[in-house]
């Protein structure tokens, strides 16, 4: 504030306008301030990397079409026709996620987990347009493996939700699973900050995308979740269309509920595989473009 007024007195600027250039970098600096403090990423070294040899996966190198490299692991479910892009949350990488991708395989579906930009061992700096991008990157390799739309899960968690959906708004899959979703950020904001979050954060809209989405959907929501409130999850799955269905997971917080669950977790999964159609849904003809 002192170097604005300094750099006004120089230009003898009026008094008023000088308060309303500060008053415009305080918003501006708390606007930045805020959307980057969505990421919290993890990078190499850190993080448990030694468990990659543990739940049997291998490295995958991906190259998005803004020319980023991101590092993903690849787990083979032996006998499985699906893939699933496993899209996390916004802490951490892909070792924080490794339960999660046990599971996944033993449910009946190999799996493509990728770290975003920015985190691991990924190049860049994650941004919301660059996590769309992360994602085509990550669908686009299951299809040069010779996976086809109707082979295909995608698989959100918290952050990874939006993701997820924003894909699934561009590209045809088996089937969205979501864990942890929200409908936006900004309501998720305005749990924290009323009236002035919502107003520094507008990304991660996903009310408009899920609407026309037509394939199978599961949510998995903890009720004890102390970081995203459960009516969030419940207000993205009222704009959903069928075919949907709800697990709420009794007792789970944000982040454990595959240790609440336990063996229904991967139950939960294997019903949700079993049920998909062996062809994808066709496209909405009343979808409208956002």
């Amino acid at each position: 504030m002192a170097a604005v007024l300094q750099w006004a007195s120089m230009f003898r600027l009026p008094v008023s306008i000088t308060w309303l250039i500060a008053l415009g970098l305080a918003c501006a600096a708390l606007y930045y301030l805020a959307n980057r403090a969505i990421y919290y990423p993890l990078k190499f070294p850190r993080g448990s990397w030694e468990l990659e040899n543990e739940v049997g996966a291998s490295d995958v190198w991906l190259d998005t079409q803004d020319h980023v490299r991101l590092h993903a692991w690849w787990l083979q479910a032996p006998g499985s026709r699906l893939a699933t892009l496993f899209l996390h949350g916004n802490a951490g990488n892909v070792t924080h996620r490794a339960a999660q991708i046990r599971e996944i395989a033993a449910a009946g579906s190999s799996v493509l987990i990728l770290d975003y930009r920015g985190y691991g061992r990924s190049q860049g700096w994650p941004t919301e347009q660059g996590l769309y991008d992360d994602s085509e990157a990550g669908y686009i390799y299951l299809l040069r493996l010779g996976y086809h739309a109707r082979d295909i899960v995608l698989h959100g968690e918290s952050l990874g939700c939006a993701v997820a959906i924003d894909l699934a708004s561009r590209r045809p899959s088996a089937g969205l699973i979501l864990e942890a979703p929200f409908s936006s950020a900004a309501d998720v904001a305005a749990t924290i900050l009323p009236v002035i979050g919502p107003a520094l954060v507008r990304s991660y809209n996903s009310l408009p995308k899920i609407r026309w989405l037509l394939m199978p959907k599961l949510f998995i929501q903890g009720d004890r979740d102390e970081v995203i409130p459960p009516r969030l999850a419940q207000k993205l799955y009222a704009a959903a269309q069928a075919p949907k269905s709800f697990w709420v997971v009794e007792g789970a917080g944000h982040n454990s509920i595959l240790d609440v669950a336990g063996p229904a977790y991967r139950e939960q999964l294997r019903t949700f595989y079993a049920s998909l159609p062996l062809t994808v849904p066709p496209r909405n003809r009343n979808r409208r473009s956002f």
